[in-house]
């Protein structure tokens, strides 16, 4: 069963870190249209602006998976450092359990808030409502509910390793 789930998890966190460099390479494309168009064409083209920021905050809550995968987000080295080896589980599991915490309710609120700003359309963008945006944060949090189990299952401390 956590072989199972840690090769779900694996496939997910792919996912959200492939949609979080589409979206990068997004904003960068648009942010390059925004320089010729106002810049070059002396025609600014007002839609830009808000797709890249539209972008930049997906890009933000689908990077945040591969951060808790690599035990990267919730950074307590000295402190893991500091612990005696057997309990150092037990601060794992207190270090995953105010992560899922925070994920859990980044989902409920961010859920509530894209629901409640769906009214809202976007600048420049009348037609595009503003659930789309704020529908970014529970998405990134379900990814990161997976991401956090699994490294509690299966840590990887990138960043504790590559300190000096």
């Amino acid at each position: 069963m956590r072989e199972l789930f840690l090769r779900i998890e694996s496939w997910t966190t792919r996912i959200a870190m492939a949609g979080a460099c589409a979206m990068l390479a997004i904003a960068s494309a648009l942010g390059v249209f925004q320089i010729v168009t106002r810049f070059v064409l002396e025609q600014p083209a007002e839609w830009s602006e808000v797709l890249i920021r539209f972008s930049l905050i997906w890009m933000v809550f689908l990077g945040i998976p591969m951060a808790f995968r690599q035990g990267a987000m919730v950074s307590v080295d000295a402190l893991y450092r500091a612990v005696p080896a057997g309990a150092r589980r037990v601060l794992d599991l207190v270090v995953a359990l105010a992560a899922l915490a925070l994920m859990l309710i980044v989902l409920w609120w961010g859920y509530d808030y894209a629901v409640r700003g769906s009214v809202q359309t976007m600048a420049g963008l009348e037609s595009l409502s503003m659930f789309w945006a704020y529908i970014a944060m529970p998405v990134g949090a379900l990814f990161s509910l997976l991401g956090i189990v699994a490294n509690y299952l299966d840590p990887r401390r990138m960043e504790l390793e590559t300190a000096q």
